[in-house]
């Protein structure tokens, strides 16, 4: 079965760990959706988070949502100026029998600026 990766991103309205926890969890949930995945599916997710964004770490908020058995990992993104502030992306790699192009990619809040071609 092939592995493909999925991109997404969401962004918060202000860097509280609850409001972190729930935006997080909704992308990785939206994620899961749009590909017609589960966890069993999911080989490991990569995420990042603008500078702005230190009150937890998103991979706490996947483990809280049942994702204890996958690798996750935590990385911030480069501080580019004037760059889309408070945004949690993500790179899921997973099992899914599907072409490339299939893969549907999730840009929730105002994260859909980042893709405006791929928001949902």
């Amino acid at each position: 079965m092939p592995v493909r990766a999925i991109r997404g991103a969401t962004q918060l309205d202000v860097d509280e760990r609850g409001h972190l926890f729930e935006r997080t969890r909704e992308l990785v949930q939206a994620v899961l959706d749009a590909n017609d995945a589960d966890t069993s599916t999911l080989v490991s997710i990569f995420f990042t988070c603008t500078p702005d964004l230190v009150s937890d770490f998103p991979a706490a908020a996947a483990r809280e949502m049942g994702l204890g058995d996958v690798p996750l990992m935590c990385a911030t993104e480069i501080a580019v100026p004037g760059a889309l502030p408070r945004v949690v992306r993500l790179m899921a790699h997973a099992d899914l029998e599907v072409e490339r192009s299939a893969v549907q990619h999730v840009y929730l809040h105002g994260a859909t600026a980042l893709r405006k071609d791929l928001a949902q």
